[in-house]
């Protein structure tokens, strides 16, 4: 008898859960705001509706044509993570980790150096030994927040912890995303 419960408390929470993403995710057929998570919308396309990797790339490119993003000068030098061997072999990989930042940012809400540096991990090669997850480096996700705040696309949490998307930014990424639908890049 248990079971049965199991089973139907089961699919009552797996049938809630796909009814909340289709109405948080599904594209909306009538006109007016939308209801997206805890906030509303207008009609219009944003970072969520956009194939990621074209994103970063149109906004990582975008980043270095304007040139406002400040890099540092030890990028050429610096690796990414303790776990990886060499440094990135594209020489623009800050311009890319920065749009990469700058997208996790405006779909996670808040997020802090200790959340990138996690997002980022991967696997360290222990040789014969089993594979274990390894933090991203701290400096470099530090580095990246910095630069993206004083370019006025992030701004420091009010609460103190972590950081968050400013309009000036919100706008700025919207506007790329809206240029990548419009080309039809997804």
């Amino acid at each position: 008898m248990p079971l049965k419960c199991r089973r139907r408390s089961l699919l009552a929470f797996t049938t809630g859960f796909t009814n909340r993403v289709r109405r948080l995710y599904a594209p909306n057929s009538k006109k007016g705001p939308e209801i997206r998570g805890d906030h509303t919308t207008m009609p219009g396309t944003n970072v969520r509706d956009v194939n990621p990797h074209a994103f970063v790339k149109a906004y990582a490119a975008y980043l270095k044509r304007t040139g406002k993003l400040e890099v540092p000068k030890w990028v050429d030098l610096a690796k990414t993570a303790s776990h990886k061997e060499l440094a990135p072999y594209d020489p623009d990989w800050f311009y890319t980790r920065a749009a990469s930042v700058a997208r996790c940012v405006y779909v996670r809400g808040v997020v802090g150096v200790g959340a990138l540096t996690k997002l980022k991990s991967g696997s360290k090669n222990r040789g014969s030994r089993p594979h274990f997850s390894q933090k991203s480096s701290g400096s470099v996700a530090r580095k990246v927040l910095q630069a993206l705040e004083k370019i006025k696309v992030l701004e420091k949490n009010p609460s103190g912890h972590g950081r968050r998307i400013t309009s000036e930014g919100q706008k700025d990424l919207d506007l790329i995303a809206a240029q990548i639908a419009k080309t039809g890049a997804q």
